[in-house]
């Protein structure tokens, strides 16, 4: 197991003040290995809070590249991230916060095998996209690798989170939430808008759930968190394994 020297010590303590965590759990986010697909507007908390929480080991996928309209709610990024890829300008701001924690960009968009591989080089995967097509793909690798997703999305005043958990006998997958059929078009963002600071949330409860998986606690499953940021509501849906699911169906049959 990792071991934590003074300045780890230090830089985690407030993490290690916490029983829940404690110093294993810190050991247990040291030694992670998770991939981020996506360094956006959810992508960019995902990435910062994980590389300031001691992540051991992130990797970064986004084939885009910074662009002014981005630096509305991309915070990861700034002026001088114009033009650059954005898993990298994304890498680049997380080595600064804390360049103990390895990070490795990948300025490609993962699909078919690239995709599998990753998944299943890593311990977690946090699905940051920007449309259903990524999501169900992500999802497909998730459930066949058995690694663990937290799913996020946000648009308009509208933001949603899951957590789905392969490894759970009878949990659902994103699949038998949502049905594959749906809008696949890249960028809601560009067509509907977004409240800048809503991928924030969303993104940050993303992080939430990453960390504490990663940190030894059991995923709570089956359960899709809405957030209203009009009206400021939280609201949870729970729902079921669609026994009848082409991805997860016959998972555990």
């Amino acid at each position: 197991m990792t071991e934590l020297n003074d300045e780890a010590l230090l830089r985690y303590s407030r993490h290690i003040l916490l029983p829940e965590i404690d110093v294993e759990g810190q050991r247990r986010l040291l030694a992670a290995r998770v991939l981020v697909v996506g360094a956006g507007g959810l992508g960019s908390p995902v990435a910062l809070y994980l590389a300031s929480a001691g992540v051991g080991s992130i990797t970064l996928a986004d084939d885009d590249q910074v662009e002014l309209t981005n630096l509305q709610r991309q915070i990861a990024h700034d002026m001088q991230s114009l033009g650059v890829n954005k898993a990298a300008s994304a890498a680049r701001r997380m080595h600064a916060m804390n360049p103990a924690v390895q990070v490795h960009a990948l300025a490609a968009r993962l699909q078919g095998e690239d995709l599998q591989a990753a998944v299943s080089a890593h311990d977690l995967v946090l699905d940051c996209s920007d449309n259903f097509a990524t999501r169900h793909a992500v999802n497909r690798a998730s459930v066949l690798a058995r690694v663990p997703l937290v799913s996020g999305a946000a648009v308009r005043f509208a933001g949603q989170l899951a957590v789905f958990d392969p490894r759970q006998p009878g949990t659902p997958c994103y699949h038998c939430l949502f049905a594959e059929e749906g809008e696949v078009g890249d960028g809601p963002c560009a067509t509907f808008g977004v409240l800048s600071p809503l991928v924030g949330v969303i993104g940050s409860l993303q992080a939430v759930e990453a960390i504490k998986l990663l940190a030894g606690h059991a995923a709570v499953t089956g359960r899709l968190t809405l957030y209203d940021a009009l009206s400021g509501e939280f609201r949870q849906l729970r729902f079921p394994r669609d026994p009848a699911c082409p991805v997860c169906g016959g998972r555990h049959a």
